[in-house]
C-alpha cells in the first residue's frame, strides 16, 4: 500500500519531525554509527559519511515512492537532529503499518521518543485511518520495550517468526473499532 508522496511535518512541544536532507548526514552517521544504538538492530554499521549519504538517499527515494515515512526528530529550539522515527510495511488489507524509532543516547530517558511516537500515532490513526501500528523489539531492548508500554501497545504472546530474539508488539485504534 503506497500512501501519499505529500510528506507532513509534525510538531509538539518540544520537537520537529521533519523530512531527512543531505545535511543530516553527520548525525545519521552517528546513530547508524554508534554501537549502543545498533546493539539490538540486525543492521550493518554505518562506517563512512558515503554510507550515511547514501542512507539518506535511499530513505528520500522510498519516501518519495510513498512506501515510507520517515523523520528526522529534532529538538524544535536548536534544530538539533537527536534521533529518527519512521513508518513502513504500509498494509491496506490489514489497514496496519510498522513503526520503528532510534535516539541517540545522549538524549534517551528524557521523554523525547515517547512524545515524537506519539505525535506520529496520532498521524497513522488521525490522518492516514490506519487500524493498527506494529512494532517489533529485541527482546532484549529493555528501553524499547518500555516505550511501547507506555505507548498503549500490547506485547503479543508469539515471537516473530523470522528472528526469534523479535517481541512483537501491537496498538490498535480503539475509535476505529466502532468505525465500518
Amino acid at each position: 500500500m503506497l500512501v501519499s508522496a505529500t510528506f507532513p511535518v509534525l510538531k509538539t512541544e518540544r520537537l520537529t519531525l521533519r523530512r531527512l536532507s543531505i545535511d543530516d548526514r553527520q548525525a545519521i552517521f552517528a546513530l547508524r554509527a554508534d554501537p549502543k544504538i545498533n546493539e539490538f538492530l540486525d543492521r550493518p554499521i554505518c562506517k563512512t559519511d558515503e554510507d550515511a549519504i547514501d542512507f539518506i538517499n535511499k530513505v528520500n527515494d522510498n519516501v518519495a515512492k510513498g512506501n515510507t515515512r520517515y523523520w528526522a526528530v529534532t529538538l524544535t529550539e536548536t534544530k538539533t537532529l537527536v534521533g529518527t522515527i519512521c513508518l513502513f510495511d504500509f498494509s491496506s488489507e490489514s489497514s496496519s503499518c510498522e513503526i520503528g524509532y532510534e535516539l541517540m543516547p545522549e538524549f534517551q530517558g528524557q521523554g523525547i521518543m515517547r512524545e515524537a511516537a506519539q505525535a506520529v500515532i496520532d498521524y497513522v490513526f488521525q490522518t492516514l485511518k490506519f487500524k493498527k501500528i506494529l512494532a517489533f523489539t529485541h527482546y532484549g531492548n529493555q528501553n524499547s520495550t518500555n516505550l511501547l508500554l507506555k505507548l498503549n501497545f500490547v506485547k503479543s504472546i508469539e515471537t516473530d517468526k523470522e528472528n526469534a530474539n523479535l517481541n512483537i508488539f501491537t496498538l490498535h485504534n480503539n475509535s476505529a473499532s466502532t468505525e465500518g
